[in-house]
């Protein structure tokens, strides 16, 4: 009988915010897959976890997998870990879960963050319909397109950014989409958490007079609502 493979949600930010589930999950499996072995170590020494982790990263979850999936086949069991957050999203490891779901091996899911929903909910924003379309292209010509096709959007809409890039795409974002509400999300679940709303020319502004720092969430109200100071 072959093992499972489990995505496990960990912490994005403050470590207390991991279930049980997840802690008994990551002491049972007999290896943890992970993005950046160095950071999920960090989790791991918190909670007095001594599993076995081996690295699956975007430069080798390729060459990585087949191994893993031989693992699973011969009834072990596995965890796969992002260096915060669900699994998947906007993270390595879908080669794995491709070739297990193809294998027949079961795959389970271990609930827990997420830094979409979390920016999403504390926008302010309506979040009943919306979008996520994860980190934009670095090339310029390629992140004009994709916003290009955000114009009618009628849904909010959530993405990804790094501190480098964040004022570039809000100066982007106004050009392309206009001066829409908006709320920009950073460092959530830690010390400096910060939720900045308004509209994309204020929010500039702000980062023009306080340098980016952390992850973002940027969270862009739909077409149809217009910004209210």
């Amino acid at each position: 009988m072959s093992g499972v493979l489990h995505l496990v949600a960990t912490p994005i930010g403050n470590l207390g915010d991991i279930t049980l589930r997840a802690l008994e999950t990551l002491k049972a499996v007999d290896v943890i897959a992970c993005e950046d072995t160095r950071q999920t170590a960090k989790l791991l020494h918190h909670y007095q976890i001594g599993t076995p982790m081996v690295s699956l990263h975007e430069h080798n979850e390729r060459t990585r997998t087949p191994g893993l999936i031989e693992q699973l086949r011969a009834g072990q069991s596995i965890a796969l870990v992002s260096d915060g957050g669900t699994p998947l999203i906007s993270d390595p490891g879908w080669w794995l879960i491709h070739r297990a779901i193809e294998e027949q091996i079961p795959v389970r899911w271990i609930p827990g963050p997420t830094a979409l929903i979390g920016g999403l909910v504390l926008s302010g924003l309506p979040m009943e319909r919306f979008v996520f379309e994860g980190f934009l292209p670095t090339k310029s010509g390629q992140r004009r397109r994709r916003l290009e096709t955000l114009k009618n959007e009628g849904r909010t809409i959530v993405l990804y950014e790094s501190p480098h890039r964040l004022l570039r795409t809000l100066h982007e974002i106004r050009n392309t989409l206009g001066d829409l509400s908006m709320a920009c999300a950073r460092e959530l679940t830690k010390m400096f958490e910060e939720v900045c709303r308004g509209c994309v020319s204020e929010l500039i502004a702000h980062f023009e007079r306080h340098p980016p720092r952390g992850e973002f969430v940027i969270v862009l109200s739909p077409q149809s609502i217009v910004h209210s100071p």
